[in-house]
């Protein structure tokens, strides 16, 4: 797909992070939406910056994990719009917590946007993609679908799978000479919401040596490494020259390689990191507990 003027694309997580940035870039390149989002009020805004972009709008409030609602979306965006050309399966949550003590509700949640949704996205829109004669989807994987980290096992596997799901699926298609081709996207650090509106178990403390509140805090300055509009931008780049995955950041550019290079190596060093940052972790906390019991102690 060299161009996406007149092109027609249903974005999953539209209301804001990656989702928000390639909905405003591809209406300043001339294509239509199909937008939805969990939050409504997020949605309504990101549609209402796109139609004063010049850009054909439908949005639509949806849960990626409910898959008759999603097929039911991608009905009545064909219906609209007349043809689907492009899906972006973007919506996705995270979940922060050491397998010995997850919950098995949290890791269904994650697991129902985070994958689910992106084979309920692909397998409703694969028919109106095929009919269009020029179509592409582009499937949310992560930095963590290319190597794991503690703490992250629900989300590594769903984002592994998302991995696993678009690289068989790219080949399925080939194989069929099907107009359609994928791409599977690996975000590094991407300025989003997604850590502020994480789920992060009380347990994590015990095993990091960090609450919950100050690993959220480190977390967010993690990931703010590359903004979401470049990220959109290096995305319909993908697109545009047909790559199998985009990794997007030069940090994921970087893990990607130090993975190729160590092979599963890589785990020591992840706990060498981990075990350094729960010492410091705790020395903070020890240092603010003294401060604390100085401050009791002076005003008694």
């Amino acid at each position: 797909m060299k161009t996406f003027t007149d092109k027609v694309a249903a974005i999953t997580g539209a209301g804001s992070g990656m989702g928000r940035s390639l909905a405003l870039e591809l209406a300043r390149r001339g294509a239509h939406l199909a937008l939805s989002d969990i939050d409504e009020a997020s949605l309504t805004h990101t549609a209402i910056a796109c139609r004063a972009l010049g850009a054909r709008v439908t949005s639509q409030r949806l849960d990626v994990a409910d898959r008759d609602a999603v097929f039911a979306w991608a009905r009545d965006t064909a219906a609209a719009h007349g043809k689907v050309n492009l899906v972006f399966n973007n919506a996705g949550v995270s979940l922060s917590v050491p397998v010995a003590t997850a919950r098995f509700e949290d890791v269904e949640w994650l697991m129902n946007i985070n994958f689910w949704g992106v084979v309920h996205g692909t397998q409703a829109f694969l028919p109106y993609l095929t009919a269009s004669g020029d179509g592409h989807i582009v499937n949310t994987s992560s930095l963590f679908g290319i190597i794991a980290m503690p703490t992250q096992s629900a989300y590594n596997a769903s984002k592994f799978a998302v991995r696993g799901f678009t690289e068989a699926l790219r080949m399925e298609l080939e194989l069929a000479g099907a107009p359609v081709s994928c791409t599977c996207v690996h975000p590094g650090g991407v300025a989003t919401n997604i850590v502020t509106a994480s789920r992060i178990d009380d347990s994590i403390a015990a095993f990091t040596g960090i609450d919950a509140q100050t690993h959220r805090r480190r977390a967010n300055k993690l990931i703010d490494v590359t903004s979401a509009d470049a990220a959109a931008r290096q995305i319909l780049a993908g697109v545009q020259r047909n790559a199998r995955r985009v990794l997007v950041g030069a940090d994921a550019r970087r893990v990607d390689k130090l993975a190729r290079l160590l092979g599963a190596s890589y785990q020591a060093m992840v706990v060498w990191f981990y075990r350094r940052s729960a010492m410091s972790g705790k020395r903070s906390a020890d240092a603010a507990s003294a401060r604390t019991a100085a401050t009791e102690s002076s005003t008694h």
